[in-house]
């Protein structure tokens, strides 16, 4: 179970991701538990979420992300995100080699501007994400090899 508090447009929220089975979360925002019904992942381009009430949000996946093969990217070798929040840099682009240590994008969460770094020296393979982004812990961000 994980807890997340966000500060939307001045209002405040606190959520909690519950038990997912099946495709349905439980999920439970200010005290108010929800089903939320998730689509899996068949087009990078769009995720849908559903909420029990028939309201629906959708988000657009990134359209400047880039990738060297057209192929399937393998995210075992991605630098994720280590918590919420929007990419507001991208400091790297792919074929780029890096060191350990660089910084190669910065990840904005609680108005605090992030940078990320390579965790291990290579080249950049794949760009997962692009500017202005919103992402979620664990998203796989750039792939490194």
């Amino acid at each position: 179970m994980k807890t997340y508090k966000y500060t939307i447009n001045g209002n405040q929220y606190e959520v909690t991701v519950g038990e997912i089975a099946d495709n349905i979360a439980d999920v439970t925002v200010n005290g108010e538990a929800f089903k939320v019904e998730m689509e899996p992942e068949e087009e990078p381009e769009k995720k849908k979420v559903v909420v029990k009430t028939g309201a629906a949000k959708e988000t657009s996946a990134p359209a400047e992300a880039d990738s060297s093969s057209s192929g399937p990217v393998n995210t075992a070798n991605a630098l994720k995100a280590p918590l919420p929040g929007v990419i507001t840099e991208i400091k790297v682009s792919v074929g780029d080699t890096v060191s350990a240590g660089d910084v190669v994008l910065v990840l904005e969460a609680m108005k605090m501007a992030n940078n990320l770094e390579a965790e291990k020296s290579g080249k950049v393979t794949a760009i997962l994400v692009s500017q202005g982004a919103s992402v979620m812990e664990d998203t796989p961000l750039i792939v490194i090899e």
